[in-house]
């Protein structure tokens, strides 16, 4: 399945890991199999949210994309068709970086793993038991 993991979950990982926190998602990313990737959108995210000392990431920003490359993910980088694209439903949230997100998934054909409650139930979310 083509995987693309929300900030939530991100920032799960750069702290240690998913097993304590988010088990379904730790069990189900570990059956392997999968295309993970991540989306410069929340690197943004937690940078912003990090200089605004509202999060601690475990990693520097600045190192953000080499650890999350160095554990195999790919890097969504933002074009204007992930900007512009319709998502529907549209997402209970009036969160710019969700939508942006699951613009990205719709284009690029991904499932966003994602633990937000306000997500969690679009067609475009990967679904772990």
């Amino acid at each position: 399945m083509r995987l693309l993991l929300d900030t939530h979950v991100l920032i799960g990982l750069s702290r240690g890991g998913l097993d304590g926190i988010y088990p379904a998602i730790a069990s189900g990313l570990a059956r392997g199999g999968h295309d993970v990737a991540l989306s410069v959108v929340s690197l943004w995210e937690i940078a912003i949210k990090t200089r605004l000392g509202k999060l601690e990431p475990g990693v520097p920003p600045a190192h953000l994309a080499a650890f999350f490359e160095a554990a195999g993910f790919m890097i969504l980088l933002i074009t204007h068709h992930h900007v512009v694209a319709e998502v529907s439903p549209e997402p209970p949230t009036r969160d710019p970086f969700d939508r942006l997100l699951l613009g990205q998934c719709r284009i690029e054909k991904r499932y966003l793993v994602t633990v937000d409650q306000a997500l969690r139930d679009h067609p475009f979310a990967a679904r772990f038991p």
